[in-house]
């Protein structure tokens, strides 16, 4: 093989290697997720969510008085 065939192949080995590389760390990064979900016992809390209505409020009367300076 000359010098110049090595050379063509390997960047390509070299992103191959990192995509391998890449896909194994994803694959751990998954399991460990799902190790985690799976180990934690269930809790007994259970989480409900409600919309309260707004109440309307009454109008305030406001007196205000302008007076003008001498």
């Amino acid at each position: 093989m000359t010098p110049a065939r090595r050379r063509r192949r390997r960047p390509v080995s070299r992103w191959l290697l990192r995509a391998a590389g890449l896909l194994v760390v994803f694959a751990i990064g998954i399991a460990f997720g799902q190790t985690l979900d799976d180990s934690s016992p269930p809790s007994g809390t259970q989480t409900s969510v409600r919309t309260l209505a707004p109440e309307t409020l009454p109008a305030e009367t406001v007196t205000v008085t302008v007076a003008k300076a001498p």
